[in-house]
């Protein structure tokens, strides 16, 4: 099977164009938005607190994903072409990045509301995962994310521009082996079952900083499992023996603070 051709360019009137990968971040934060309002009434928010979260939101996620991205995985094409760090429509966002252009505005939120940093964080964190998942699927789209080589039946064939910078020996339109769909793989792991298990676990009232550390640990978690199948940076390589790609070295700090959250629990259940 052939990866999709798809065309990135979803409506065009004259000069102005919609992208899939610019709705995919408006469907992100429409959920976000629509989620919130849902769950605001009974955990003390207002639909007023959940409209200033999207926009403090929108700011933190897009510049701490663009930059987190920029910094960490295409440092060589930021030097060489500045001015791409600006173009987010050609793709390339930071998970960890984004988190903390998240964390800096639930901060924000939570100073001008009077709210402490740990309540906020457990009302936002089932909001998210819907939104990453919506974030990987534009990078299906853009062709974005290659997986490894695989001869399992999950494989496909990736067009040979999208993996130019991972091989010589593509020619022509495809390559001719087959690689994970890792973009799909952490969809489905970072959007779906990360929503599902934050979700159900925020429905019971639990110790302030709980949800927060769930989401941070099954996030960290998934996002590490998922790794093993995505082809790891070129110019990055592996460490640690050539054992572990950059994204699952950031994703275990990611987890053990969500375990630090979640202690209370377990002292105090």
């Amino acid at each position: 099977m052939h990866y999709p051709a798809i065309d990135p360019i979803v409506l065009q009137l004259g000069p102005f164009a919609l992208r899939w990968y610019g709705l995919m971040y408006l469907l992100a934060f429409g959920t976000f938005y629509l989620l919130g309002r849902a769950r605001a009434g009974s955990r003390g928010f207002t639909s007023a607190d959940v409209s200033d979260l999207v926009f403090y939101g929108v700011a933190g996620v897009v510049l701490g994903g663009r930059i987190g991205f920029a910094f960490i995985y295409g440092f060589d094409r930021l030097a060489q072409d500045p001015l791409w760090l600006f173009r987010i429509w050609e793709g390339g966002m930071s998970f960890h990045g984004g988190l903390v252009g998240a964390v800096g505005a639930m901060w924000l939120q939570a100073r001008v509301k009077g709210r402490t940093f740990l309540e906020v964080a457990d009302f936002v964190a089932p909001l998210v995962p819907i939104g990453l998942g919506f974030g990987r699927l534009g990078n299906f789209i853009n062709t974005e994310l290659p997986g490894r080589v695989t001869e399992s039946t999950l494989g496909i064939h990736f067009p040979c521009a999208a993996v130019r910078e991972l091989t010589a020996t593509c020619f022509g339109e495809f390559e001719a082996v087959t690689r994970h769909v890792s973009s799909l793989y952490q969809a489905i792991g970072e959007g779906l079952m990360l929503f599902v298990i934050v979700w159900l676990y925020s429905r019971r009232t639990r110790p302030t900083g709980s949800v927060a550390g769930i989401f941070l640990l099954a996030g960290g978690i998934l996002r590490f499992a998922t790794e093993f199948f995505r082809e790891p940076d070129p110019h990055l390589g592996l460490f640690l023996f050539d054992t572990l790609s950059m994204g699952q070295i950031l994703s275990l700090p990611v987890a053990a603070f969500g375990v630090f959250l979640m202690a209370p629990r377990r002292v105090n259940p």
